[in-house]
């Protein structure tokens, strides 16, 4: 679960802009404030159904974003390629080839 969460919560920062104002504040409420289904139910006064099935459409918007444009999978990368390359750097004598591809590696990214 906490994976889940972890993983819409980037996809949402991602793509929030693409989403309708209603969507951004049932996703924020409900993952990054931690507010229950009956909570947000309540303060919108809609059943927790209505809520309940906003969020998995939204949740399901979101995947097919990042499927089609892998904002986050290159985010992921980039992370991982910057802490490679910090390693490097912390030897005591880095090898400049594996640090060249390492950038070359960033610059296929974008």
């Amino acid at each position: 679960m906490l994976e889940k969460t972890t993983r819409m919560n980037y996809l949402y920062d991602f793509y929030y802009s693409l989403l309708t104002p209603k969507q951004q504040s049932y996703m924020s409420l409900y993952y990054l404030d931690d507010y229950s289904l009956g909570e947000i139910a309540e303060e919108y006064e809609i059943s927790r159904q209505a809520v309940y099935d906003n969020i998995k459409r939204t949740e399901a918007m979101l995947e097919e974003y990042e499927e089609k444009l892998l904002l986050f999978h290159k985010f992921q990368q980039r992370s991982a390629l910057i802490k490679q390359l910090n390693q490097l750097l912390n030897e005591e004598n880095p090898s400049k080839q594996a640090m060249q591809a390492i950038v070359a590696e960033l610059g296929k990214l974008d």
